[in-house]
């Protein structure tokens, strides 16, 4: 009888721990999961980014809030809600000018190449900051780096689909549809025209979006290719918007060209 009952122990014990181990394992599955979406969130909400030295700080600017992180005491993290920015009439600066009940801010960002003090990255914007509690007279002043955060949502292979309002066939353009492939982290590009090859810069802040310094390949293209006219539209965009795997450039005219995500 004894022995029976050890035994019954036993199996209980491992079926207990079992179900442990089951339940943990679940709950890191779905702690993993929450922190994944939890970033994928901030990526596309947050689209602008610095960070200074002595003392450390950081500066998000997101579609809805402006967060300030730092060692200062004081002021060690600080949200204000997000504010237009003021550009400046002979310089390529936006000021924001911020505040909440307990602090004020006026934040420049300025495009000129800036060199983080201690690592010696370079970033293409540099951030002045001055920030003061309310109770406070003292104001303080405090440089750093930063960069625009391009949408990761355009960090994919796209294939022309609409141009100018007309789907494109093959036979617009030479042997196969003009494609995209776009590298959000370095804010590059590269494909194929419908004739040339043909590779450049992105420029992304916020909502806007500019292919920049296009260059192709000089192959010779028969004369009703529409290559000339698929680049001049890239060259006009200025913004763009992701739905339903597609990607639509626009400008203030209205839409330019649709592409169709592919894998």
């Amino acid at each position: 009888m004894k022995k029976y009952l050890m035994l019954l122990i036993i199996v209980t014990l491992a079926y207990s721990c079992k179900s442990i181990s089951a339940t943990n394992s679940n709950t890191k599955k779905n702690n993993s999961k929450s922190i994944s979406e939890n970033k994928s969130e901030e990526d596309n909400t947050t689209y602008f980014k610095a960070t200074g030295n002595e003392p450390f700080w950081e500066l998000k600017i997101g579609k809805e809030q402006i967060i300030f992180t730092s060692l200062i005491k004081g002021k060690e993290s600080i949200a204000f809600a997000t504010a237009k920015p003021i550009r400046a009439m002979d310089a390529n600066v936006k000021t924001y000018k911020v505040k909440n009940e307990k602090s004020s801010a006026v934040i420049s960002i300025q495009q000129i190449e800036c060199q983080n003090s201690m690592s010696g990255i370079i970033s293409p914007y540099k951030v002045s900051l001055e920030i003061k509690n309310n109770t406070d007279s003292n104001t303080q002043k405090i440089e750093g780096c930063g960069k625009y955060i391009t949408d990761y949502r355009l960090h994919d292979i796209w294939v022309l689909e609409e141009l100018n309002g007309f789907k494109v066939f093959i036979t617009d353009f030479q042997k196969e549809l003009p494609r995209i492939e776009i590298h959000a982290e370095e804010n590059k590009f590269m494909g194929f025209g419908g004739c040339n090859s043909i590779s450049g810069s992105l420029f992304f802040e916020n909502d806007l979006l500019r292919f920049n310094n296009i260059t192709s390949t000089l192959m010779a293209c028969p004369e009703n290719n529409k290559e000339d006219k698929f680049v001049k539209t890239l060259q006009n965009t200025t913004s763009y918007s992701i739905k339903n795997n597609r990607l639509t450039l626009s400008n203030p005219s209205g839409k330019l060209v649709v592409f169709k995500k592919v894998d």
